[in-house]
């Protein structure tokens, strides 16, 4: 999903039209136009921009997912994997990371510069359904922090869930949550 075809795009791009529109028909002196398109289009044009400057763009798939997958999540996965994976794939606006309040909670949020969710994957092991998250960090450290909160994940997301922190590297941690 570009960034272009994000809502805060389409109202930008609405506003801008009908800004444009009110313009031209001020230029040929049509008052009517001119009011309709100058009225309407500056508040939509710069509500437009109120959204791209606070637009959080959806997680991308580490590996797109393929048939299997999707029909795990639909019949073997909770109702927690679902509702992250409906979560993270859509626009959001005014917040600095996905699961902001979820990342405050487990305090694994850090003021400034939060973990960024950069990636998502859905894998079949052994009939069951496994959501895979991948975050960025800030400092070498904070992997610390994410493998002791480990038993607190898997409380945290629900019953029915096995949790598992892996370190990627030491600035990058994946979150895996296995349905039981």
């Amino acid at each position: 999903m570009g960034s272009l075809s994000s809502p805060g795009s389409w109202i930008t791009v609405s506003g801008t039209s009908l800004t444009v529109f009110g313009l031209v028909a001020y230029a040929m002196d049509h008052p009517t136009l001119n009011l309709l398109g100058l009225f309407s289009g500056i508040p939509v044009l710069l509500g437009g921009l109120a959204l791209k400057s606070s637009e959080l763009p959806p997680v991308p798939w580490l590996h797109p997912p393929d048939g299997r997958s999707q029909t795990l999540r639909q019949t073997v996965a909770t109702d927690v994997q679902r509702r992250l994976v409906r979560d993270v794939r859509r626009w959001r606006y005014g917040q600095k990371a996905h699961l902001e309040s979820s990342l405050e909670a487990l305090k694994l949020w850090h003021g400034d510069k939060p973990p960024q969710l950069t990636g998502l994957r859905e894998d079949d092991v052994q009939g069951r359904y496994q959501l895979t998250m991948r975050f960025q960090l800030v400092s070498d450290e904070e992997s610390r922090a994410w493998l002791d909160k480990t038993d607190r994940l898997a409380r945290f997301f629900g019953p029915g869930l096995e949790a598992a922190v892996v370190v990627v590297d030491p600035r990058c941690v994946e979150v895996r949550l296995l349905s039981c």
